[in-house]
């Protein structure tokens, strides 16, 4: 059996990562998940807005032109400085730092109004202390919107794509290998050179999620499953077998007050 490919880092990636998002997203992002996820962000105008793992900070750069006071924090430095020249070519007042989600020590308590995390928290080892810290840094009733794998239908290592031919139509299903057990779900990403590379990602259950946030003080209140724009249908290879099963989650939640804190 060949031996396993050794996980790059994130460094290593940020200028194709940068390249690929551009600052519109690539057509993964713009057509299927982005509409979602910003859908839940909703107004940001004249809010404190936390980008968890904010990445090369497209995300970040929309919701400050937008009009929100953006900190961006990422894990890699290589990604913050890559946000950071685009903060230089063209300033927009986005702080950015790096820290590790599940310790964000330069972060003061209830300094946020409003946390996202756009499609990170599945490669966050201790995703459970990334999500109490944003309980930590939000203020009472601030909202966290996340976008992850899909807990039963996303990844790759636990569910395939099924294809049979029923006469004159193809029918699609989801296999699922594994499920209720925590494992490492490498992703892989094919690079411009024609080479691919390993990054780290972890399967949870959807059981698994809803307690670290409520383990993090939040309630959920909103669960979305995004199936794509028909851009995405039309373009995408998986569009047609993404309407039918979605591969990743939108969640939003509220963080309640704690006793005697506000």
């Amino acid at each position: 059996m060949p031996a396993a490919p050794t996980p790059a880092k994130w460094d290593d990636l940020a200028a194709f990562y940068d390249a690929k998002q551009g600052e519109e997203g690539d057509l993964w992002h713009r057509t299927l998940i982005d509409p979602v996820l910003l859908g839940r962000i909703g107004e940001v105008a004249g809010r404190d807005v936390l980008d968890l793992a904010c990445g090369v900070g497209y995300l970040a750069r929309r919701c400050q032109r937008a009009g929100a006071r953006v900190t961006g924090v990422d894990a890699s430095p290589g990604m913050i400085a890559a946000a950071e020249a685009h903060e230089r070519s063209l300033p927009l007042g986005i702080r950015y730092l790096v820290a590790p989600a599940n310790a964000l020590a330069p972060l003061a308590d209830r300094q946020f109004d409003l946390v996202y995390c756009n499609m990170a928290l599945m490669d966050i080892e201790d995703a459970a202390g990334a999500i109490r810290e944003a309980g930590r840094v939000l203020r009472a009733f601030g909202r966290f919107v996340a976008s992850f794998d899909h807990p039963c239908f996303g990844g790759d290592a636990g569910a395939s794509w099924i294809y049979e031919r029923h006469g004159r139509s193809t029918g699609i299903s989801r296999r699922v290998h594994r499920y209720r057990e925590p494992f490492e779900d490498p992703a892989t990403w094919n690079l411009p050179d024609g080479t691919t590379a390993v990054t780290r990602s972890y399967h949870r259950s959807l059981a698994w999620y809803a307690e670290a946030f409520r383990a993090g003080g939040f309630a959920l209140t909103a669960l979305d499953e995004p199936a794509g724009d028909p851009e995405f249908r039309a373009a995408s290879p998986l569009g047609e077998a993404i309407a039918a099963f979605p591969v990743h989650l939108v969640v939003e939640a509220v963080r309640l007050p704690r006793p005697g804190r506000p």
